[in-house]
This record gives C-alpha cells, structure tokens and sequence, in this order.
C-alpha cells in the first residue's frame, strides 16, 4: 500500500553555503539528523519564524567549531509544502579553509584550503548523499 507521508521531498544533505536561511510554509516536512543518535527530528514550522542552518562552508571556515545540519525534507502527501531558501555563499573564486581568526595556537586544522567552486561541483556530483561532501575538504 503506497505511503505517500513517507514520500522524499528533498533526499538527505548539508547545504554547501555558508549560511542557510529558510521560510517554510505552515505545512512543514522539514528534519534535521540528530549526530548523537542518527534519528531525524522534526522541525516543525513557527509562523513568521526563520530556520537558519549552517552550511558546509562554515563548517569549514570555523574549522569545524561550527557544524553543517544534515537534513531531508519529507513530503505529507496531502499538501504542497512551499519553501523560500537563501543561500549564503562565497564566490565561486573563494578559496575557502580554516579562518586564522578561528584557529587556535597549535591548533590542528581539521581541513585543507579548497576553491569554491570545486567543492560546489563536488557536492552536485555527491548530492544527497549526507554529510558526505565535506569530506572532499577534509585535511
């Protein structure tokens, strides 16, 4: 028997932004993996409200004291869930890596200096594969 609540709007992924700001609709849908227990928890939508997520950019310009939120957005199969996104992000030309700002003295870094745009390309060839895609920056 088809479940239509169990249908995958949006498979499971970081956002390779910087920031992410999101205006959901009242319908909902959205989930956030809990990195302790694996399990996905409901957002559930707030009138009026904004979601911000940190994307897989901070992550890494944070050297990781910032954490991108893996997510999916699961369709109710009832409703048309509409979703209003703003990505923040650097410049294609960016090189982005560990802010010396960030990181502390004797500090390891956690992650390489990447270009922007190569790490964009590689999350569009590994989308929706998790948190998968910030490895590609992984020191």
């Amino acid at each position: 028997m088809p479940q239509p609540e169990l249908t995958v709007g949006v498979g499971r992924h970081s956002d390779v932004s910087t920031l992410t700001v999101l205006l959901q609709d009242d319908i909902g849908g959205l989930y956030v993996r809990n990195t302790e227990t694996m399990k996905w928890i409901h957002v559930p939508p707030i009138s009026g409200s904004l979601v911000i997520n940190v994307g897989d950019a901070l992550q890494i310009m944070s050297n990781g004291k910032y954490k991108s939120v893996e997510h999916r957005v699961v369709a109710n199969g009832s409703s048309n869930r509409v979703s209003v996104p703003i990505f923040v992000n650097p410049r294609p030309s960016d090189v982005i890596g560990p802010l010396p700002e960030v990181v502390q003295s004797g500090e390891k870094l956690l992650y390489k200096n990447v270009l922007y745009k190569d790490y964009v390309m590689h999350f569009f060839r590994k989308a929706h594969d998790g948190k998968a895609t910030v490895e590609f920056a992984k020191a």
